[in-house]
């Protein structure tokens, strides 16, 4: 899995390309967790998911520990273009609403920075 990373507007934008399992979950948690939020001491970030098809339970634990990370840095978690796989197994685990959904990415940098 490959995991770009850019900036728009003072606010980090990560986009994992291909599938959060096995090992890249490991991957996409040390950039999330070390890199953007521990490290940057980022007030946010989103995570564009528009490349990624399909993830696992052990993603699922990833994105929660990082929630978790962020919220106790007081740091804010946006995430666009969830696609319909992702979705379902937000809302079946229930963790759809821990994190903040954005309909395009101007909409979330324009929440996201606004709240820095």
């Amino acid at each position: 899995m490959a995991t770009t990373m850019r900036l728009k507007g003072g606010v980090p934008i990560l986009e994992p390309h291909g599938k959060i399992v096995g090992p890249a979950v490991s991957e996409l948690r040390e950039k999330l967790a070390l890199e953007l939020l521990e490290a940057s001491h980022t007030p946010c970030f989103l995570i564009n998911f528009e490349h990624v098809h399909k993830i696992d339970s052990s993603a699922l634990g990833m994105l929660v520990n990082v929630h978790v990370i962020a919220a106790q840095l007081k740091s804010r978690i946006g995430i666009i273009n969830v696609g319909r796989h992702i979705k379902s197994l937000l809302v079946l685990s229930r963790l759809v609403n821990i994190f903040e959904h954005f309909d395009s990415e101007e909409a979330a940098i324009s929440a996201l920075a606004s709240n820095d």
